[in-house]
């Protein structure tokens, strides 16, 4: 059986498909101004038996397809614990939320917190703030934090926060010092999720800002203890909805 998971974010689309339950390929593609096209494409170069969709925009293939949907929830769990079968806190930050899921001992969610009202300390936080300091995505999260200085970024709206990197560049400040402080109002809005929602170990980092490896020993510096990194981050959502689409 050849079984697709399709995580549908609103940055990048990735795919995940298992065959005969081992995990035979992947996808990923910007998500664009036409996700739905895009979807589609990735159906018709992976060819599948069942598909599951998740993520942001599964909504979309709900109502245009008669592909069935699960919560992010529900696929981030279940492709976490595969990823990373020790897993009992999970730490997730997306383009458009940030998710903290506490998993029982056999990787059922006990409890989680979302933030999905706004852009604070998501990833496209993160991407504005790297494009308003002049950095690459790419590079942005390679910074060293050692020796920088303490600057704060006090306010978590996108829009104030990016008027306070401004106004920090034209005081003089380092532009490395400013995007470690950017780095870490993003880490410390993480731990604050985190403590109340979990921080049992094993804990792991999934999604794409998990190759953030600054944001990562931020957080780990804040909570005291060490996270771990699966070799494929970006997919736990697709392969946790693969995983379902396989069982169905």
């Amino acid at each position: 059986m050849r079984a697709m998971g399709i995580d549908i974010g609103s940055r990048f689309i990735k795919a995940a498909l298992l065959e005969n339950g081992e995990l035979a390929a992947t996808r990923m593609a910007d998500t664009s101004f036409d996700p739905l096209e895009r979807c589609k494409g990735l159906l018709e170069e992976v060819a599948a038996d069942k598909v599951v969709a998740t993520g942001y925009g599964r909504h979309l293939l709900e109502i245009h397809t008669s592909i069935q949907t699960i919560t992010e929830i529900k696929a981030f769990a279940r492709g976490a614990r595969a990823l990373l079968p020790s897993c009992r806190t999970i730490i997730d930050i997306g383009g458009q939320d940030t998710k903290v899921i506490s998993l029982n001992e056999v990787g059922s969610v006990k409890k989680f917190e979302m933030n999905d009202r706004c852009a604070a300390g998501t990833g496209k936080f993160l991407e504005i703030m790297a494009r308003a300091l002049g950095y690459a995505l790419e590079e942005f999260g390679f910074i060293s934090s050692e020796g920088r200085s303490e600057l704060q970024i006090n306010s978590m709206c996108t829009v104030f926060a990016e008027s306070e990197v401004i106004s920090l560049i034209t005081k003089g400040a380092k532009r490395e010092d400013i995007a470690v402080a950017v780095h870490r109002s993003v880490a410390n809005r993480v731990i604050s999720m985190a403590r109340r929602v979990s921080m049992d170990e094993d804990i792991t980092f999934a999604g794409g800002c998990a190759k953030n490896s600054l944001l990562k020993s931020l957080i780990e510096a804040g909570m005291g203890k060490r996270i771990m990194v699966a070799e494929k981050p970006e997919i736990a959502g697709a392969l946790g909805a693969a995983l379902y689409a396989q069982e169905g």
